[in-house]
């Protein structure tokens, strides 16, 4: 692995720092000359490292006023808004909205993947809903979350669509961070069982609106898992 440079060294630290909410949105961050003895480099590393952040539209630049940290939706880095949603404080937000990308991506890929999914595919879905049954059974929280990852993974697959595999990679740290915390209610994992079956069963009948309808089902009822048993809203 390539050793990070100095400079990226510094945005990194600066943005953890954003992200622990240090800085929240709209405030300043410390000046160049503050950066500089914290971090034990020159003032031009600082410089080009807040450019890096400026430019993934982290932080804008307002003369005269100084250098502050943007709202989320304006950042332009998708490595930095998933390590705010993996890390960051305002889990509440991040997690809903997860969910709401979850649904928009899988519930095409469940739709594609009812007419290209092999049966050796199912079997394989089969395979990891009992799989999940039996954890749920003695409470093996890492295997159950093992297994439902597997299970979407294979129908981001199975849909047959390069793109939703490049997708969808980048957010599987998060989304094990996240299954890990809805996952140890028993009640969120009986309905995610039942749920994954009913996607199974629309999967082999290779009808794409059924497919999809199931998915779509799946991700309402996790979104109002999430608000009910963890959120609690």
């Amino acid at each position: 692995m390539a050793r990070k440079s100095l400079v990226g060294v510094v945005a990194d630290e600066l943005l953890d720092r954003i992200v622990a909410g240090e800085f929240p949105p709209g405030t300043v961050v410390p000046g160049e000359l503050e950066l500089s003895a914290k971090h034990e480099v020159s003032r031009m590393t600082v410089r080009e490292a807040m450019k890096t952040l400026e430019a993934q539209r982290i932080l804008s630049v307002e003369r005269g006023r100084g250098t502050f940290v943007n709202p989320l939706s304006r950042w332009a880095s998708l490595e930095a808004v998933l390590r705010a949603a993996s890390e960051g404080t305002n889990d509440a937000a991040a997690a809903v909205q997860l969910i709401e990308l979850r649904r928009m991506l899988e519930t095409g890929a469940c739709e594609l993947a009812a007419t290209r999914i092999s049966d050796e595919d199912l079997a394989v879905l089969r395979k990891y809903v009992s799989a999940m049954s039996a954890a749920h059974e003695v409470n093996d929280l890492g295997a159950f979350v093992e297994a439902d990852l597997a299970f979407h993974d294979v129908i981001l697959h199975a849909s047959g669509n390069v793109f939703v595999g490049v997708l969808f990679e980048p957010l599987h740290r998060v989304l094990e961070k996240r299954r890990a915390q809805t996952s140890k209610v028993p009640e969120i994992q009986e309905h995610a069982i039942g749920f994954h079956g009913k996607i199974v069963d629309a999967l082999e009948s290779r009808d794409p609106s059924r497919a999809r309808l199931a998915m779509d089902e799946h991700m309402q009822q996790t979104l109002d898992d999430l608000k009910t048993y963890v959120l609690k809203v």
